[in-house]
Formats: C-alpha cells, structure tokens, sequence
C-alpha cells in the first residue's frame, strides 16, 4: 500500500518525538538515583569497554549469524548505538542490563531499540546506571560470523540531563567492540578498526564482563 510522503514524515517525527521524551524521562530517573561521584562527571567523558562473541545459530534462520554483544560503561547512559561495519538484519529490540554481583536483571538498566532492517546502525533509548553495570543483547548479519573479513561494530553512547527545565545531551565514543570471539585465529586476528593506542578506544574485559 501506498503511504504519501509527509504522512511517513510525520510518522519519522513522532517517533522522533517520544524518543527525546523517553531519554529526558530516563535522564531525570538517573539525575536521582545515581551516585553523586558519578553524576557530578562530565559525561562526554565516559569510558565504555566490551566485546562480541559468536552467538548460538537460530534455527528459525540458520543462513543468518547471531552476535552477541557486551558493553559496560564508567558512568549512566540513556542511549547508545551499535554500529556493525556489516549491515545487520535483525536485532533484540528489549535490551536490559544486570548486577555485576549478582547478575540479575535490573529495571533501571532497560533500552528499547530501532533501526533500519537490514541497517548499519542499532540504536536504543532508555537507562543505564553506569558503575560498569553490564548490558548484553545481539543482533545478526547475513552469512557465517566467522567468515573473513568479520564484524567489528563500534560503540557510542549518548547520556540526555535536565536542568531547570533544560535539556542538555552529552555522546561519547567511538568505542571498539572488536571481533567476534568463538571465532578461529586468522591473520587479522587482533586488528581493531580503532588502534590499540589508548584504554578508551581498545576492546577488553571490565570486571563485570567474562
């Protein structure tokens, strides 16, 4: 069925629209609830770390590869976008994040995603409270995972605040997720698209993340 321009236009922005609504809603939950160390640091300059595995196949799709992602960051976030240099064709649209310690699923570490099927781009709004919590989900592409040259999305974050009725949004990143472990070695191994020259563009293990 044919849908007129502005009426998909208007569409684009209403989603837009609640967007910007959920990620302030989420930015004042955290303006209340986390640490005061945390909250008082410039978000532009938050740390995330992380990695992706090869995932279980899917027997409903067994031509597509699942991913796994894993990312924790230093400080809370209201969004964050995974950027695949592969187009993805499907991803988790619920994201939630756990406890370090205890593992278990948190309600103010939840995202809800979008994007373009098949995009290069997953991008999900809602909460994180930092302080290295974890948050885990996938996405797939087409063909095996293991096959050269591999998947390495990168990472941004972004962290939406209120002030007197003002809001304010900070990004940080590019970040290197890496290339897919479960994966056997091959003459790239290691290679990042974003050189190993600093802890804030490397791939690695945070102490929540194994």
């Amino acid at each position: 069925m044919y849908v007129p321009a502005v009426t998909r236009l208007r569409s684009r922005l209403g989603i837009a629209l609640a967007v910007l609504i959920a990620a302030i809603a989420a930015a004042v939950l955290l303006n209340h609830s986390a640490p005061q160390s945390i909250a008082d640091s410039n978000p532009n300059n938050t740390i995330c770390k992380g990695h992706i595995t090869k995932g279980a196949a899917d027997p409903d799709d067994p031509d597509s590869g699942v991913i796994e992602y894993t990312f924790a960051c230093s400080q809370p976030i209201t969004g964050f976008s995974v950027l695949p240099d592969k187009p993805s064709t499907s991803f988790d649209t619920e994201v939630f994040g756990t406890d370090p310690t205890t593992k278990d699923v948190l309600a103010t570490d939840a995202f809800s995603c979008n994007g373009e099927q098949p995009g290069w781009g997953v991008n999900c709004t809602g909460a994180n409270v930092g302080n290295w919590h974890p948050i885990t989900s996938k996405f797939t592409i087409d063909g095996d995972v293991c096959a050269e040259p591999r998947v390495d999305p990168l990472l941004v974050v972004t962290y939406a605040s209120v002030a007197s009725g003002k809001a304010t949004q900070y990004i940080a990143g590019p970040f290197d997720l890496g290339r897919p472990r479960g994966c056997k070695a091959s003459k790239n191994s290691g290679k990042t698209r974003i050189p190993k020259d600093t802890d804030e563009s490397t791939t690695g293990l945070v102490a929540p993340i194994q």
